[in-house]
């Protein structure tokens, strides 16, 4: 059994976050699969097949022989592992069932028409951290804010109740509580939820439950609508939180790529793709073999774990020839992985990548003289969460 750091799919060199680990590395030209220990906030600690390169990571997505909801126990707590509605908890016909219910709220169309109200999040966000002055933390003037209060907005959640869904969709991706904190987190937030869709089947809103309710709320109990709600809460909000801050970092770090995002304005779309590649900041894709099975002519057992990373796969020289460590935000877009791939695809990525590219850009252009108010070597990470990202980022302008 090979070593591992808590985390190790996503592994990055001390005080150098935009890249793996050399151990990562290592790992990913091993001709042999290898195998590590590794934890999770709901699975405990198991052993698990780590998969590294963008071919293999692709192959077992695409799979459906290498199972989602391996975990997904109806009868047991409820926990994000274990509570129905979401949608990583099914594999096959159950989840093309609820996919397509929930796939309405995100269609291009739709997420396009979002784009005002995101403008008015983030110009709104941006007085806030002005207001706040020099050496404001952007993680908590900005980075967190902006997402959370698009997604609460798409799902009707009152402004007042804000701090709290923060709170705790932040314990809910930190590996390092306990089982029975995320059980109790867990159970606060399932409670709220509750009765938010218990105001929605009352009286539904123009959001994402309300549409849910309207077109699906005689299929989909209240158990299931909190499932959805709970999910989207909370991948809609961490992952996007995380990669404004990282990104936002990567490009202070390299003023002429800061400068390109910027000043051109058609740039956002293909900057974002490559931020997106290069940081993968996305929580752990694990999936466990229904049978013996043979990935790049290695074996997997039947019931082995297996742990995909995307921050490997998107280092590798078979996804990016031309040194893939480096930002290059005009690069030409590949196939990145950071929004998974196959069936359980993230089906919100398009609202992901609007956010960015409206946010990044228009950081930079209301504050064009942005720095970091401390040296790189002391920015704190998140480097036990699910979703790795800046813990804080003081910075002046």
């Amino acid at each position: 059994m090979t070593a591992a750091a808590p985390m190790p799919h996503n592994r990055r060199p001390d005080r150098c976050p935009f890249r793996p680990h050399p151990v990562l590395e290592r790992l990913r030209d091993d001709p042999e699969l290898p195998r590590v220990r590794t934890s999770n906030p709901q699975l405990g600690e198991f052993d698990a097949v780590l998969v590294t390169r963008p071919d293999e990571v692709r192959q077992v997505l695409a799979d459906p022989r290498y199972e989602a909801g391996f975990a997904f126990d109806r009868t047991g707590p409820r926990t994000v592992m274990n509570q129905p509605g979401i949608l990583l908890n099914y594999d096959g016909d159950e989840h093309t069932h609820y996919r397509r219910m929930l796939s309405g709220a995100f269609t291009v169309k739709r997420v396009r028409s979002l784009a005002p109200a995101i403008r008015r999040v983030v110009d709104d966000r941006l007085d806030a951290l002005e207001q706040a002055g020099p050496g404001a933390d952007l993680i908590e003037r900005f980075a967190g804010p902006v997402p959370l209060l698009v997604i609460c907005e798409l799902l009707g959640v009152p402004v007042e109740d804000r701090d709290g869904i923060q709170r705790r969709s932040a314990i809910g991706t930190d590996v390092a509580n306990s089982l029975q904190t995320q059980l109790e987190n867990f159970a606060a937030m399932a409670a709220y939820m509750g009765d938010l869709v218990r105001r929605q089947r009352a009286e539904p809103g123009d959001d994402i439950l309300g549409d849910l309710i309207r077109r699906h709320g005689g299929e989909l109990s209240d158990d299931e609508l909190i499932g959805m709600g709970n999910s989207i809460l909370v991948a809609g909000h961490e992952t996007v939180s995380s990669m404004i801050g990282l990104s936002t970092l990567a490009l202070l770090r390299d003023p002429d790529q800061l400068a390109v995002v910027r000043d051109d304005e058609s740039a956002a779309t293909g900057a974002v793709e490559e931020l997106l590649r290069l940081l993968a900041v996305a929580p752990p894709l694990v999936r466990q073999a229904d049978s013996d099975l043979e990935l790049g002519g290695r074996p997997v057992k039947a019931g082995e774990r297996v742990l995909l990373s995307t921050l490997a796969a998107h280092h590798d020289t078979g996804l990016v020839a031309d040194e893939p460590g480096r930002l290059d935000v005009r690069r030409k877009t590949v196939a990145h992985l950071a929004f998974g791939f196959g069936a359980h695809q993230c089906i919100g990525q398009q609202l992901a990548r609007l956010e960015l590219q409206i946010a990044l850009p228009a950081l930079l252009r209301r504050l064009p003289g942005l720095r970091l108010a401390v040296d790189f070597d002391a920015v704190e990470y998140r480097d036990d969460a699910l979703v790795f990202g800046v813990a804080r980022l003081p910075v002046t302008w």
